[in-house]
């Protein structure tokens, strides 16, 4: 039998045997999608290289502490446990996404713009800020739909079959979201 045409299940039945060639053999076979998921949400290649190692560590764990169920779902599985600890990612570091350079400072916030004064800059630098301060208030379904759409520049029906929803809701979580993210900005006499 050909190592590609060995199905997922087989192979985590294996790894969980203890043959650990399996799980290399399921790493390479699912990586570029797993590592694209990743990529499209943070936008820098060195945080996704961390997240996808971060990813099959705790895939690793989660399939010794027998926490997989074999439904013949391995790479959605996978792509969901990606996904969530890319999107934790922005949560721990409270910031939307931003281009960094090889030092990981924000690019854009070194570029010089010729048209504003400081205190334009300043004034900016603190809307987007409150901004995000917002967004961070939204539920957390919303917040998601928003950073993937907005930030992460992926399509309703990539949203939706990363968050496992049709596209109908993802769709109304996005009007729920910039609703109620309107409704913040009034409040505090932020104009959008």
């Amino acid at each position: 039998m050909q190592l590609n045409k060995i199905s997922d299940q087989k192979l985590l039945k294996q790894y969980v045997q203890g043959n650990e060639a399996c799980l290399e053999m399921l790493i390479n076979r699912h990586k570029d999608r797993i590592f694209t998921t990743i990529y499209l949400i943070v936008k820098d290649s060195y945080i996704a290289e961390d997240l996808f190692q971060e990813t099959f560590i705790k895939v690793i764990k989660n399939l010794k502490k027998k926490k997989y169920n074999e439904e013949g779902k391995f790479l959605p599985w996978v792509t969901r446990i990606a996904r969530n600890l890319a999107i934790d990612h922005f949560r721990k570091k409270q910031r939307m996404p931003m281009v960094t350079d090889s030092h990981g400072d924000d690019v854009f916030r070194k570029m010089k713009i010729s048209t504003e004064t400081r205190e334009q800059t300043i004034i900016r630098t603190e809307r987007e800020d409150e901004v995000r301060r917002m967004i961070n208030q939204l539920p957390d379904e919303q917040r998601q739909v928003l950073i993937l759409r907005h930030y992460g520049e992926l399509s309703f029906k990539e949203i939706a079959d990363l968050t496992d929803v049709s596209i109908n809701t993802a769709l109304g979580r996005m009007r729920y979201a910039l609703n109620n993210l309107r409704k913040l900005m009034e409040h505090s006499h932020i104009k959008a």
